[in-house]
């Protein structure tokens, strides 16, 4: 008797229609067109690796990730001034080849702009922020999108609570 009610869950959970699971909400927050992290960085391979990849901090605590995502500054953005294409904020691209891709992280999708590596200078970044600092995400997007993440990069099916991401 007993499987037969494992059978009907799981059934009842397989049902179109039924509410997504938080991992589903985390990767459609994640690859939101609007600004979500998928214009930035790449996941089990959707997204744009502009951005940092991802996999390495999926192993991190949910608090650890949540701290990530709620930060301003990152180290990895510089104020890149290019002589075609302007000022602006970037990852830096590396120094080698006769042209380079860069993205202007200003603009939301990113703006790519190909440059020669001799027309870069960078210096420390001037105001750029983090985009999911400026989302205003409650916490129950942040726990959806860090069990995405943990999901994708490391293979945890563990649910987040939002509890443990304030």
């Amino acid at each position: 008797m007993t499987w037969l009610v494992f059978v009907l869950l799981a059934q009842i959970a397989q049902t179109p229609g039924a509410a997504p699971t938080q991992i589903e909400r985390g990767e459609a927050l994640f690859f939101d067109s609007a600004g979500g992290c998928g214009t930035c960085h790449a996941m089990k391979g959707k997204g744009t690796a502009i951005g940092p990849d991802l996999k390495g901090v999926a192993r991190l605590s949910p608090a650890g990730l949540a701290m990530a995502i709620r930060s301003t500054v990152t180290q990895y953005v510089q104020t890149v001034k290019t002589k075609t294409a302007g000022t602006f904020p970037a990852m830096p691209p590396p120094k080698e080849g006769t042209s380079v891709k860069i993205y202007d992280l200003s603009k939301m999708p990113p703006v790519e702009h190909e440059v020669a590596p001799a027309e870069i200078s960078a210096t420390p970044n001037a105001g750029w922020k983090h985009p999911p600092s400026t989302h205003g995400y409650t916490d129950q997007q942040v726990a959806d999108l860090i069990a995405y993440v943990r999901y994708a990069g490391a293979g945890n099916k563990s649910a987040v609570d939002p509890a443990d991401v304030k």
